[in-house]
């Protein structure tokens, strides 16, 4: 299949270049302000299916946005007219189409053209009014909120909110992924004459900017959001792309004594905490046990034993751990336990807890095994 998508190097278009490449399609036209308008004329009349994704939203004058959205689909469907190309045709309209702004009323010109050439030619109309679209790669301080907000607070730099209850109606740039490419194998979503993305999230602008501002902050509190959210696990994903190239790490703090280190790395609200545990040759660790609060041991590098005892009991139980032979050691509440490093090199083990340490409730109690 030949695929021609216009606007390949906009935001929607690069993404969707890039997951078509990933599923093998090869016949893929890419159309730019960059291209040739000659190529054009040679993609219309081998194209199997049309991505038209082009289009302004942010002229210098607001004459050009019915020479962009409107005199270039024009253009389009008069050269896949002239070689008698009925594929069908994908436009990216928006929801700004039902306003009474030129921007609207440019998007719907390009829309009501699409529809009569398909009465006229009978070549498929997949019209999509897309909401707010957010996503990786989207241009920051052009015309999304979201690229704005992570690009600035990612950078330090202030955001601007009007009116913080305004609710946004957003559509994730993977989702929207999906959907055009299940339109291009004719599985598309649709809504009356038009086409939808089904995955539509809605939230205000000033619960978009706070979720921002927590992943910023989780860089220094080490928490991780709640992304049993979808919308929240989209966002997060988003706001990674923003960061500074010369800033995606970031410093833990290591709490270093003579018998090795112990440093804490995720902290979550619901799935508990993530550390690293160093043990230096021939030191133990532990010696305690717990009410409610349960671990997960697991060594990755060295050599070692951890041990349990029933609170109420002599009987100590032992398991041999080795970085060699990755094994996850649960430890049950009401056993004392430690582990002490046998190998003559530091020993390495991520531990889990089911819950973050709160110094006012530790739940940890001393007692030798």
């Amino acid at each position: 299949m030949k695929i021609l998508v216009t606007g390949a190097k906009g935001f929607i278009g690069k993404n969707l270049v890039s997951e078509l490449r990933n599923r093998g399609y090869t016949d893929i036209f890419e159309f730019s302000k960059e291209t040739n308008l000659s190529s054009l004329d040679q993609y219309c009349k081998e194209a199997n299916f049309v991505f038209h994704l082009a289009g302004i939203n942010r002229p210098k004058d607001q004459s050009e946005y019915m020479d962009g959205n409107y005199g270039f689909t024009s253009l389009l469907l008069e050269i896949l007219e002239k070689h008698q190309n009925n594929c069908p045709v994908m436009i990216s309209s928006s929801i700004q189409a039902e306003l009474n702004n030129p921007y609207g009323f440019s998007k719907k010109a390009g829309e009501d053209i699409l529809f009569e050439y398909s009465k006229k030619t009978g070549a498929k109309a997949l019209v999509y009014r897309f909401p707010n679209v957010f996503g990786k790669w989207c241009k920051p301080n052009y015309n999304s909120a979201i690229a704005t907000f992570c690009h600035n607070i990612a950078h330090g730099l202030p955001i601007s909110i009007n009116d913080p209850s305004v609710v946004m109606n957003l559509v994730y740039i993977d989702d929207v992924v999906e959907e055009l490419i299940n339109a291009l194998n004719s599985n598309e979503t649709s809504n009356g004459e038009f086409c939808e993305v089904s995955v539509v999230h809605s939230i205000t602008l000033g619960q978009i900017a706070e979720l921002i501002y927590s992943f910023k902050e989780s860089r220094i509190n080490r928490s991780i959001p709640n992304l049993s959210n979808h919308f929240t696990k989209k966002l997060y994903s988003t706001y990674l792309s923003y960061l500074p190239e010369n800033q995606f790490s970031y410093e833990l703090k290591m709490n270093i004594d003579q018998r090795g280190s112990f440093t804490e790395f995720i902290k979550t609200p619901d799935r508990g905490q993530v550390s690293v545990n160093i043990s230096k040759p021939g030191i133990t660790k532990g010696n305690h046990w717990h009410h409610t609060k349960n671990e997960k041991f697991l060594v990755v590098s060295g050599q070692g034993v951890i041990r349990f005892r029933k609170i109420d009991s002599d009987e100590i139980i032992e398991y041999l751990v080795s970085g060699e032979k990755l094994e996850v050691v649960d430890i049950p509440i009401g056993y004392t336990h430690n582990i002490e490093n046998l190998g003559d090199t530091d020993m390495v083990t991520i531990m889990w807890a089911n819950e973050y340490f709160d110094p006012e409730k530790p739940d940890t109690y001393f007692l030798e095994v």
